[in-house]
């Protein structure tokens, strides 16, 4: 019969770092791949109308105008219902050229095919989407989507 030694404190084996950049570079990869880049921050509340009808459209040929009374953080621009264009409040007058340089921007087959999308707060008046409505014609933007949630996301 053999004996049992009794070792000593016997230690662990160091740790191989020889995998340590793969392991680096894969959560670089997944955060890269998971993390959404915002084009613009909200800076007005924006609860959207319900629809039960809606159709999915192409983003890349979309320039979005939102309008609504500003969030919490921007209550210093009032209690009114603004319009936000590109990470700014816009007058009405101002939504002409905000669209026409926002066209100018797009790639040159897109421009157009461009579609401009309102999303728009339920509590919003009709008379401002009118009058932004107004501003789209001078401009000869007269593809016009309104940006809805559909019943089931409520």
């Amino acid at each position: 019969m053999s004996k049992f030694k009794k070792g000593g404190k016997s230690e662990l084996p160091a740790i191989s770092t020889a995998s340590l950049p793969d392991i680096v570079f894969m959560l670089l990869f997944f955060f890269m791949v998971a993390t959404v880049m915002r084009d613009s921050s909200l800076m007005i509340e924006n609860r959207l109308p319900s629809a039960d009808q809606v159709e999915k459209l192409k983003k890349d040929r979309t320039t979005f105008i939102f309008a609504g009374k500003p969030s919490s953080q921007y209550k210093k621009f009032g209690t009114e219902a603004r319009i936000q264009i590109n990470d700014a409040f816009v007058g009405v007058e101002d939504v002409k050229p905000a669209v026409l340089q926002a066209i100018a921007d797009m790639n040159e087959e897109l421009q157009s095919k461009v579609v401009v999308g309102l999303k728009v707060d339920k509590e919003t008046n009709a008379g401002l989407v009118s009058d932004i409505k107004q501003e789209l014609r001078k401009a000869n933007a007269l593809k016009v989507m309104y940006i809805t949630n559909t019943k089931a996301e409520q």
